[in-house]
């Protein structure tokens, strides 16, 4: 029998392995891709996943959003207990699958093999959607006294427009003193804990020059010419300008990546007049995002693109968020629950990456990131979750709220 309430709810959440495993298998087979990426959004798999937690006894609320297409993205809040609670904070969204041939299986076809489930989103956020699901589960089914919620957000992926920054703006939800575990950072064996996020600023910048035939180059201004010589000027000023260190971050620098590059023509014997590019910029604390984007802007403005046009719109712009401090009660609650589960002290740190937690630091709330994997595989052609880590993770979320 168990010794406490605590090893009660781990009991329970390992009882469960094969339902976590069936739960994952089921959503991996309903894409939750944005419309902005070519998907039809996270309607389909709320349904699933809001019919799942009714089927167990909880009441929901379903926030909906509607997106510039006028597409829906609904979030699905589930709480049990009253009083302060402690949040866990999870995204149903997650990117396209990109490249098919590089996947050996079919991404929305959950693949099990060697302990691990293949499948597009089983890392990112599935792991710890699934396993928060089933943390709060234990908790209902055990019938101790906790105060916890759930919230299964839209969104994330392309910046939470019509997720976490409007549910967090709601009435009645969040509430002073409540915690937040947002487990969206993963780390080998759960070593980490995110305390902090650096800035993050993503860049769409059009170079207009003249669309001609080819074999008459003089007639016309090559775009994409012009476009891959700014491309290696904004890259070496940046990583020139912007290159101190803070050990507290990893990567400890700031890093600048040119990423998206849109269709410019159809033809190889046409010259393009239009070449639009993008620059995802991760920026430490100590530089401000206005100063690296007029920097940028200064490098176009050279004499040596007078014969294009230039223009520059923000796609994303999230200004660094105060860091959860090292001992608010989120992060002591954490720490001593994984050193007790999982053998290990987690190490605070800021990371690069986004996620929901910036949202609630910026509203004043304590908000922490922890989660386990084997290999940074997130965003990744055959990505996995660890069955393993999954059930790990649940245990967890579950026992810290005892």
């Amino acid at each position: 029998m168990p010794d406490n309430a605590a090893d009660k709810v781990v009991l329970l959440v390992e009882s469960y392995r094969g339902e976590m495993v069936d739960t994952m298998s089921a959503m991996v087979a309903i894409p939750a891709i944005s419309p902005a990426s070519g998907g039809k959004g996270e309607g389909a798999r709320a349904d699933f996943l809001e019919s799942l937690l009714k089927s167990w006894g909880f009441s929901t609320m379903r926030y909906e959003y509607s997106d510039q297409t006028g597409t829906k993205r609904p979030n699905i809040v589930a709480t049990y207990g009253t009083g302060t609670r402690t949040w866990f904070i999870v995204h149903m969204d997650t990117v396209a699958e990109g490249d098919r041939s590089l996947w050996k299986t079919d991404p929305f076809k959950a693949h099990i093999e060697d302990g691990k489930i293949f499948g597009r989103g089983t890392n990112d956020n599935g792991q710890d959607l699934v396993a928060a699901m089933y943390a709060l589960r234990a908790l209902k089914s055990s019938g101790i006294s906790a105060s916890v919620g759930l919230a299964l957000v839209a969104d994330e992926e392309l910046g939470s427009e019509y997720g976490i920054q409007k549910l967090i703006e709601e009435k009645n939800i969040f509430m002073p003193g409540d915690l937040f575990v947002v487990p969206d950072f993963l780390s080998t064996n759960g070593l980490k804990i995110e305390v902090a996020e650096k800035g993050a600023l993503w860049i769409k910048v059009t170079v207009t020059g003249k669309q001609v035939h080819a074999s008459t180059p003089a007639l016309g201004v090559n775009a994409n010419r012009y476009a891959s010589m700014l491309i290696t000027e904004i890259d070496g000023m940046l990583h020139s300008k912007y290159s101190e260190e803070d050990m507290m971050y990893s990567p400890s620098t700031s890093t600048f990546e040119p990423t998206k590059r849109e269709k410019n023509v159809d033809s190889i014997n046409i010259i393009p007049g239009t070449d639009i590019f993008y620059f995802d910029c991760r920026v430490l604390p100590k530089y401000k995002l206005d100063d690296v984007l007029n920097d940028i802007k200064a490098v176009a403005s050279s004499e040596k693109f007078k014969s294009v046009s230039i223009g520059f719109e923000i796609a994303n712009r999230e200004d660094p968020a105060p860091p959860t401090d090292m001992d608010s009660e989120v992060v002591k609650k954490l720490k001593a629950t994984v050193k007790r589960l999982c053998g290990v002290e987690p190490k605070p740190i800021g990371i690069g990456g986004g996620t929901c937690a910036a949202f609630f630091r910026r509203k004043g709330y304590a908000a922490a990131s922890w989660g386990t994997e084997r290999e940074s595989i997130a965003h990744q052609p055959n990505e996995y979750t660890s069955i393993d880590d999954m059930v790990a993770d649940a245990k967890v979320f579950a026992a810290m709220c005892v």
